[in-house]
């Protein structure tokens, strides 16, 4: 017997300036200015995507003591951001990462349980930690923790904010003007919490929000990140949009629910994924190549290549070969606050590695980098795309992608215009939304309210 179609999942990621974006193209806009945000927004909703994601920058990034202004310039406040964008959409989700190891459960709540009342039931956290003192120092607190600490930290931060969510009923606001009865339950936001990373007790001030709770996600891939994910998140976002990596990843975190007590339909795991179209296969691959040409300029691919060598490599000649010094194997970074330095643990293993392969190949430096770096997940014609995802999904390697164009604000319109339609029409994405809430958009249960609340 065969199974049902899989219904794809859609959303859309606002990029900012960084790897991906092609920030020089005349075609590109404003990273920051509210009008970027409208279209990009509007565009997805038009296409009836799931959500529109913002990712976190809590700082800017430095190589070399200088501001990296390759990647990223600036990136305005997630909250004040989605709460805009409340305003002028309808039905596309609202999806922002906020940091647990620097911010504050009762804060945190709040302003998730404001965004969702503020958008009709429309709000999506995607917890997330940092790793590295360089952005602690922004903080009060300073400094980083371990990654034991970081999780366990997260753990506990998620289960305070729902206990925050919690400590409202639907049906504690009553504002009766007859009876004059304002709350049903006099204990209504009255929370108490008692933990290792926290101990607070007190009144929540926001009455429960239409989804209940805010849609969790989480980004992590190690071990502790996705067992994080099956014990608390609704979507995992996942880096492996190939076939064979992706069904593994998918069978190993849906494997993990059936210990919390979860089903596989309870979360979603949905890889990024950028995107090149042309009128035929053969132009989408010409055009790609010259995307990736543009999003690795020769200033770029020395900074990358610092990466790995920890040395400043602005003497050579990106055009040229690769150094003949090996890399500063030492604990410190030229890049700090770059996740990418964490890619490569063994720099003297990675720099023969890619020496022996830039000999072969006649590579420059530029080139190396064009090469080894992020392919484009799907290229082709719109019909070639739309065959590629519905395959993936359908196979089990992801619940559907989050896309993320290399131009913003307009680089999703040709994929809403020409892709969605084809997977319209293959009967694996909606025609129109089903419900107001990013839950319905999901096919998740709202949250049950709690059998017991603590006494204030």
């Amino acid at each position: 017997m065969s199974r049902p179609v899989k219904q794809i999942h859609l959303a859309a990621h606002f990029p900012g300036v960084n790897n991906t974006t092609v920030w020089s193209d005349p075609r590109a806009g404003s990273h920051i200015a509210f009008d970027s945000f409208v279209h990009f927004a509007r565009t997805a909703e038009r296409a009836k995507f799931d959500f529109l994601f913002l990712a976190e920058g809590l700082r800017l990034r430095e190589q070399n003591g200088r501001i990296y202004d390759l990647d990223v310039v600036g990136r305005p406040d997630t909250f004040t951001v989605l709460a805009a964008l409340a305003a002028v959409t309808d039905r596309l989700g609202l999806t922002g990462t906020i940091n647990s190891t620097f911010n504050e459960p009762y804060e945190v709540a709040r302003q998730f349980a404001a965004l969702d009342h503020l958008s009709a039931g429309r709000s999506a956290w995607n917890v997330v930690t940092s790793w590295d003192a360089f952005t602690g120092e922004n903080f009060r607190r300073g400094g980083f923790l371990p990654q034991e600490q970081r999780y366990s930290r997260a753990r506990e931060f998620l289960a305070t904010a729902n206990e925050l969510f919690d400590s409202w009923r639907d049906d504690d606001l009553v504002a009766d003007p007859v009876s004059g009865t304002f709350l049903r339950d006099a204990r209504a936001g009255a929370f108490v919490h008692r933990g290792e990373q926290f101990d607070i007790h007190g009144r929540f001030d926001t009455p429960r929000s239409p989804q209940g709770r805010p849609v969790v996600f989480q980004a992590g891939d190690s071990d502790e990140g996705r067992e994080f994910a099956a014990a608390g998140a609704d979507a995992i976002f996942s880096r492996y949009g190939t076939l064979e990596e992706g069904r593994a990843f998918y069978a190993d975190v849906k494997g993990r629910l059936a210990r919390y007590g979860r089903r596989p339909d309870q979360l979603l795991i949905l890889p990024a994924a950028t995107f090149v179209l042309g009128d035929t296969d053969a132009e989408a691959q010409e055009a790609a190549r010259e995307v990736r040409r543009r999003q690795v300029s020769g200033a770029t691919a020395l900074r990358h290549l610092e990466f790995v060598w920890n040395r400043d490599l602005s003497a050579y000649d990106p055009d040229g070969p690769l150094p003949d010094i090996d890399p500063d194997p030492g604990e410190h970074t030229v890049a700090q606050g770059r996740a990418q330095v964490r890619m490569y643990r063994d720099r003297l293993a990675t720099a023969r590695e890619w020496r022996e392969l830039a000999a072969q190949k006649n590579w420059s430096i530029r080139d190396l980098v064009i090469e080894t770096g992020n392919r484009q997940t799907f290229v082709g014609s719109p019909a070639t795309v739309a065959a590629s995802i519905d395959a993936l999904v359908q196979a089990d390697a992801a619940d559907g992608f989050i896309l993320v164009p290399h131009l913003t604000p307009g680089g999703l319109d040709g994929f809403a215009d020409t892709v969605v339609p084809l997977l319209q029409e293959r009967g694996v994405f909606r025609h129109d939304y089903t419900g107001p809430t990013l839950r319905d958009h999901l096919g998740l249960d709202r949250p049950a309210e709690p059998a017991e609340r603590p006494t204030p």
